[in-house]
């Protein structure tokens, strides 16, 4: 199997062998140093203030979505939230279930909000911003630059959903002012699903420890506290968090963030040069390195899809709901070569040859 899609991704034969060895116990000193050792290159990969903390859920990207909507927002607050896509509306949902007051603001399919947009909701009496970075159901990377100027000037508490783009774009929590960050261990991560990181600044921690969350899962005041002895409040999933400290390690020895960066980067446009002369349309307008969405002019899109799963062994992202035959993407994440990306021109070669496309 080759994969394409933009979570789970490839992993590196290293990450994969750990997968295959039998679980330890983990309330242990070793377990612990792990998981500090986890803690620190989050921190330092994410670009978090001095004093910042990481908290490792086991659960998807979703449950820390949730346990950070919990646990920094409240009745008293009034976000405002992108809702560009399925991702970007599942914060609305949410604050729609913790009675968290919010409004939305709704870019132009297949393009970033705008600063001008942001400019319609200054003075607004909002008190936090939530947005998803990188919508991946729509391919769009949105300008952080100028959510992060909005937030500074109204004084908002920014949240950013980086579940797709940690790794992949360009992020200095403290430089833009974020006060949380969420990703996953399935995507540039290139750890199997089952775990969500929380990164929260200084302000972010105060913040959490200053509430009470009616949770005992999500409430992460405990999660903190067992965090600062290199331990979590409940039984994780051990082996995924073994996996990710060998994945960290891996992003130091090759240069850290900026070089996984870079390289993701060639990947992604490496990608986009070879299919200029076959017949899709990239349909969103800003890029993450991440994934590049890609409309077919001639025939479904869930029809390549599934042609290239059964046929060629290779997996790309459909979509679905209406987008479903009109839109597949394809992710530069996890442990890809530009000879995979070759691998997968060639599939669609044939497929055009057989008038496939």
């Amino acid at each position: 199997m080759l994969n394409f899609t933009v979570g789970p991704v490839m992993s590196s034969q290293e990450v994969l062998g750990i997968g295959a060895q039998q679980v330890p116990y983990f309330r242990t000193p070793e377990f612990s140093k792990v998981m500090l050792e986890n803690e620190g290159l989050m921190n330092k990969f994410a670009k978090a203030p001095d004093g910042s903390r990481a908290v490792f859920i086991t659960g998807s990207g979703t449950a820390s979505m949730e346990a950070v909507v919990m646990n920094v927002f409240g009745g008293n607050d009034k976000v405002l939230i992108v809702d560009g896509g399925s991702f970007g509306h599942r914060f609305a949902q949410l604050c729609e279930i913790h009675q968290v007051p919010y409004e939305t603001v709704v870019p132009e399919d297949g393009c970033s909000v705008t600063a001008e947009q942001l400019a319609e909701y200054d003075d607004m009496e909002f008190t936090g911003f939530l947005v998803n970075l990188d919508e991946t159901s729509k391919g769009v990377l949105y300008d952080i630059d100028a959510i992060s100027d909005f937030c500074n000037r109204n004084e908002l508490f920014l949240v950013v959903d980086s579940i797709s783009s940690f790794l992949c774009d360009e992020f200095d929590m403290e430089k833009l002012n974020v006060q949380v960050m969420i990703t996953g261990s399935q995507k540039a991560l290139a750890c199997p699903p089952g775990i969500s990181v929380i990164v929260l600044s200084p302000k972010a921690v105060e913040r959490v420890y200053s509430r009470k969350v009616r949770s005992m899962y999500l409430d992460l005041k405990a999660a903190l506290k067992n965090g600062e002895r290199g331990q979590t409040p409940f039984t994780p999933a051990v082996g995924i968090l073994l996996q990710i400290n060998a994945r960290l390690k891996q992003i130091e020895a090759g240069g850290g963030v900026d070089m996984a960066i870079v390289r993701t980067a060639a990947i992604a446009a490496d990608f986009r040069r070879k299919i200029r002369y076959l017949p899709f349309e990239i349909v969103s307008k800003s890029l993450s390195n991440a994934v590049t969405p890609l409309h077919p002019l001639n025939v479904s899109a869930y029809d390549v899809f599934t042609c290239l799963k059964d046929e060629y062994g290779i997996w790309i992202c459909p979509n679905g709901g209406e987008m479903a035959d009109k839109v597949f993407r394809v992710g530069h994440i996890g442990c890809l070569t530009f000879e995979d990306n070759d691998r997968l021109i060639e599939a669609f070669g044939d497929m055009q040859r057989r008038n496939l496309l």
